[in-house]
């Protein structure tokens, strides 16, 4: 089963974006950072201890074509964005 997360920054939050994920059954904290010199949103990842166990670039997966975020990180999970709908998908 997937999930979807939609990601919706906005200019007045602090973090601009965030959200609860469950990765390989355990909570995990995602929040977006933009970066102006990379020109690009940054998702920390961190798990319930708030220790950050992935931090990357945002990179958008097209419709049919999977590139996932934080790869070989997770035994069951994966974690993408697919950059045409706006979305995280988190499965299972």
């Amino acid at each position: 089963m997937t999930t979807y997360v939609l990601f919706n920054p906005t200019a007045t939050g602090n973090p601009p974006w965030r959200a609860q994920l469950t990765l390989d059954g355990a909570l995990h904290f995602a929040t977006a950072q933009w970066n102006i010199a990379g020109q690009r949103w940054y998702i920390n990842l961190t798990n319930s201890s708030g220790a950050t166990v992935w931090y990357g670039p945002l990179i958008g997966s097209p419709l049919g074509y999977d590139i996932p975020l934080a790869p070989g990180l997770f035994l069951v999970s994966t974690l993408l964005y697919r950059a045409d709908t706006g979305n995280f998908e988190v499965t299972p």
